[in-house]
């Protein structure tokens, strides 16, 4: 029997058809707080963090997140875009994780406070992914920009 030769095309393409995970952190109804929760289905979503809370953008956009099949690690936030310990401690939980694979993205949403959006900027460049907000967030960041300091 030949012996299998890889080759470099070989294990891009391994790497390309492994599905991305992507961090969240954000708000639920029920769960551990600094804990990252690894999640691959709808139901293990609600079983874990219970219904959304009243003004949670997470919950949404991690059903979305599962129905393309991503991979999910959320981290439950105290109260979103608020509770900076929450989100520090989380980011360092990320930034120490070495099995996390394939992180490809950090998402904050209703985060437009500059510490922590530094934090992640710093993370994000270690971890080699990027990091996603919305308009919104980033409007709150423009406009409270400076307020902390300067370059």
């Amino acid at each position: 029997m030949p012996a299998k030769i890889k080759t470099n095309s070989s294990i891009y393409l391994g790497i390309y058809m492994q599905k991305l995970t992507i961090v969240l952190f954000g708000e639920a109804e029920r769960g551990s707080f600094h804990t990252l929760h690894y999640l691959k289905t709808l139901p293990q979503l609600n079983e874990t963090l219970g219904n959304p809370t009243e003004n949670s953008q997470a919950m949404d956009i991690a059903i979305q997140l599962l129905m393309y099949q991503r991979n999910l690690v959320f981290i439950r936030v105290q109260e979103e875009g608020y509770s900076l310990k929450d989100y520090m401690i989380g980011l360092k939980m990320i930034e120490d994780d070495q099995s996390i694979w394939n992180l490809a993205a950090i998402a904050l949403p209703g985060v437009g406070d500059e510490l922590i959006l530094n934090e992640c900027t710093q993370v994000c460049e270690k971890k080699r992914c990027i990091m996603i907000g919305s308009e919104k967030d980033l409007y709150d960041y423009l406009t409270n920009f400076g307020s902390m300091g300067s370059f």
